[in-house]
Formats: structure tokens, sequence, C-alpha cells
């Protein structure tokens, strides 16, 4: 079990910047996957970016040249740096874990933190 934990939400000009942390608590040493998630009003959940522990990513297009996820392992940290955002960035942003699988140690979860928000004005 492992529990995230979601800062630096708020308002943010069309444009400029922003950058979200998630720390995670628990059993962090069964984490081998972390990143993040958004879910604007209306629509899914979807990626935004994932990381592994040993370094591969999976980056969403949207994403792609704006938004920068930096790892710091050893605290249970993982930033989202948002660069150029604009008004379809507007979402509630969700970290997420994974948990390995390791018989008697680990169960391969997934978790998700309780979000926090983000809006763009113009």
């Amino acid at each position: 079990q492992v529990n995230l934990v979601e800062s630096g939400g708020g308002l943010v000009q069309a444009g400029g910047s922003m950058t979200l942390s998630c720390v995670a608590s628990g059993t962090t040493n069964c984490i081998d996957t972390m990143g993040w998630f958004r879910q604007s009003s209306g629509k899914e959940r979807e990626l935004i970016v994932t990381l592994t522990t040993w370094g591969s990513e999976t980056l969403a297009d949207s994403a792609k040249g704006r938004f920068f996820m930096s790892p710091d392992w050893s605290k249970n940290r993982v930033s989202l740096q948002m660069n150029k955002v604009d008004s379809d960035d507007t979402a509630v942003y969700y970290c997420y874990a994974k948990f390995k699988a390791r018989t008697g140690v680990c169960v391969g979860s997934q978790y998700w933190g309780r979000g926090t928000q983000v809006t763009v004005s113009s």
C-alpha cells in the first residue's frame, strides 16, 4: 500500500509554467513506476507521462516538448514541470504509482493520488 500526495496545483496564465510535485509514502520499495495523468471536465482520465525506476518513459503527444517529469527516487518524489500551458491543460492532475510484483513482498497494484486542480486562465 502506498499513499500519494500531490501539491503545486492552482491558477496559471496561458503560456506560463507550473510545477507539480508528488510524494509517495508507505511500501515505497515496491514502486517501479510513477507518473502523471489528468482528467478534464467531461472527459476520461488520460496519460501524461510515466517513468520507470530504470528510466523508461512514456509521454503523451500533447505533453511532448512542454511537460517534463523528474524523479527523485531516494525521496520517493516526482515532479511534473509544465511549460507553455494553454486552456486545454485545465484539468485535475493525478499522481500515479505502480508496484512491481514480487511474491510475498510486493503486489503488482496501481495507486492514485487524490488529484490537484490546475486551471489555466487566458
